[in-house]
């Protein structure tokens, strides 16, 4: 398989969800490699809430490990107490 993840490093919280998300959609596809497979199953999990509701969590994991890598955006403007 072709190397896409080289760094877990962000320049901002935005960039970071958004490689969350990333991270969430590749494990779909390693764990399910077949696109006509997947594509089958969509239809029934994007209308069941409890599903959307699991792949958010996937999603909020995923984002506390790239946040973590990236020491919570140090310097930023935010203190630690508010996050």
């Amino acid at each position: 398989m072709q190397t896409w993840l080289t760094s877990l490093k962000t320049n901002t919280p935005q960039e970071g969800f958004e490689l969350a998300i990333k991270l969430s959609q590749k494990g779909v596809e390693y764990t399910q490699p077949s696109e006509a497979i997947r594509k089958k199953l969509r239809p029934v999990y994007s209308r069941n809430a409890a599903t959307l509701i699991f792949a958010s969590e996937v999603i909020a994991i995923n984002f506390q490990t790239v946040a973590r890598a990236n020491n919570y955006w140090r310097g930023s403007s935010q203190s630690a107490s508010t996050r």
